[in-house]
């Protein structure tokens, strides 16, 4: 299963995830962090990040980068967003957070930024066939989000921050008249240009996300900070907005502590957020709105699954697959069968990661195993299987650790016949975790050499679904018939089911 991180630095505060994919269900969260940092305070109102600021980020970067490298994420991808786009000291910044997460930074446009939003939504709470208009007020800029049938179809971003906006508009507290009057007139004319492109009918739901939007639902629903999860998904009508912003939008600092669902660093801001929320749903004539916990860093996290970033890392590299297959032609193998073993094997690994739990480079002893498993031939058709592990634990493989050269060699052994005697020297000789791994990968290797019985290199891809009873079923897309492939891959499964308690089939997918 693999595990990706995001860290999200935004103008008002920096946001790390690190989650678990699992096909088929929602990311599994290990680790979440929120900071609030304010950069965009002296952005917005000196043009630069003060030093203060710069050291404070780094200092919070360095904190969430120790969080996920503890939990071996294979990819992380870490963005800024509105105050660094705007600020002048962009390359500083850059370069002195990238040293404290240990990764590159990059800023993000606003449409990436919103791209990103709308592939968190969908990724938490798909929303199907529907029409959905999102906003996300940030604290430097605000989101907005047209999308159909799961794809996004248009966007922009508008400077509608509620710290952007603070510092522009309200320079008292509580805010006087003009200053609030002055604010709902900046804001109307930046919604302009999407009211006109968007229109005001026809959205099948209405959502809105980030720290504004949470604070809004809490105070609603009387929920505490610490309790917002139980507010995800909930709705709240226009009217309700309009009566907490008048209501809200007329207190001072202290007073808007005071309520239950805004938290003391949000009451600072919370006038400015909740007055572009109001505006967008007056504007667009939406009746409610729904709160989603969504935002960028689960958008970061879904994209780096959908681009299968990591998978690399189970791979053999290209000059550990020049070694294997330079050794393999030494030893008479069918280079067109040992990649093909090798491409299912691989194929195999991914697709039933979830039951095996091994970490990705254990896919690179399985690629390699899958090219030499057939070198014992060389020596004698009988037997075949020890021949081959005695041709590869006593040869010299640039690119591979003697550990790993006997985990190949151990795999070799085991592709057919009997599985590992607890008595076997060579099983002894492996440690209780290189023993789980090489029981783990054996069924794998056997799966992927019986699905090229013919070969004839049928197998196209594979597709792997575990049903509600723990069986697997191996959905294949192949050309021409493969009777041979599923009774070879039927006797594969005896093992498969001895070490995974779990039954398994092949079927052929439809065309």
């Amino acid at each position: 299963m693999p595990r990706y991180a995001a860290i999200d630095i935004g103008s008002n505060s920096i946001r790390m995830e690190a989650a678990e994919l699992v096909p088929g269900l929602p990311a599994r969260v290990l680790a979440s962090d929120r900071e609030v940092t304010r950069l965009g305070e002296g952005v917005f109102s000196n043009g630069a990040v003060g030093e203060e600021a710069l050291k404070a980020t780094c200092a919070v970067l360095a904190r969430m980068a120790g969080l996920y490298r503890k939990l071996d994420v294979v990819g992380v991808r870490v963005v800024a967003t509105s105050a660094i786009r705007d600020t002048r000291n962009q390359r500083e910044f850059l370069a002195r957070a990238a040293e404290a997460v240990g990764a590159p930074v990059e800023i993000i446009s606003g449409r990436e930024e919103a791209r990103l939003i709308h592939l968190g939504v969908e990724s938490v709470w798909p929303q199907g066939d529907k029409r959905v208009l999102i906003i996300d007020i940030g604290g430097g800029s605000a989101e907005i989000i047209a999308a159909s049938g799961g794809h996004l179809a248009e966007a922009y971003s508008k400077p509608l921050g509620a710290v952007r906006l603070r510092a522009a508009f309200l320079k008292d507290d509580p805010p006087d008249a003009l200053q609030i009057h002055q604010m709902h007139e900046y804001i109307q004319a930046k919604l302009d240009a999407p009211l006109r492109r968007l229109g005001h009918a026809g959205w099948d739901r209405v959502i809105a996300t980030s720290a504004t939007a949470s604070a809004v639902a809490a105070v609603a629903a009387r929920v505490p900070r610490s309790k917002r999860e139980e507010i995800d998904r909930l709705r709240i009508s226009t009217a309700q907005v309009r009566k907490l912003y008048l209501r809200i939008s007329g207190l001072g600092l202290a007073e808007r502590r005071r309520i239950t669902g805004i938290g003391p660093r949000r009451a600072e801001i919370i006038v400015p957020g909740m007055s572009v929320l109001l505006q967008f749903l007056q504007e667009f004539h939406l009746p409610a709105f729904y709160y989603s916990r969504a935002g960028v860093r689960d958008g970061i996290i879904a994209d780096l699954a959908a681009r299968n970033v990591g998978a690399e890392l189970s791979r053999l590299s290209r000059d550990q697959r020049r070694e294997v297959e330079d050794m393999g032609r030494r030893y008479g193998v069918s280079l067109e069968h040992a990649r093909k073993v090798a491409d299912i094997s691989n194929l195999l690994f991914t697709a039933l990661q979830p039951l095996h739990g091994l970490p990705p480079g254990c896919g690179k002893l399985l690629e390699a195993a899958a090219h030499l498993h057939d070198v014992g031939h060389f020596v004698s058709a009988v037997s075949h299987h020890k021949h081959s592990y005695y041709v590869v634990s006593n040869s010299d493989m640039a690119g591979f650790t003697d550990r790993e050269r006997l985990m190949i060699a151990a795999l070799c052994r085991y592709h057919r016949k009997s599985l590992p005697n607890p008595l076997h020297s060579l099983f002894l000789a492996l440690s209780p975790e290189e023993r789980n791994t090489l029981m783990m990968m054996i069924p794998i290797l056997r799966l992927a050499d019986n699905l090229d019985r013919s070969r004839e290199q049928r197998i196209q891809g594979v597709d792997c679904r575990v049903r509600d009873g723990g069986a697997v079923v191996l959905q294949v897309r192949a050309t021409g018939d493969i009777d041979l492939e599923q009774w070879a891959a039927e006797r594969a499964g005896e093992a498969f089911q001895q070490i995974y308690h779990r039954p398994i089939s092949v079927v052929k997918a439809r065309e």
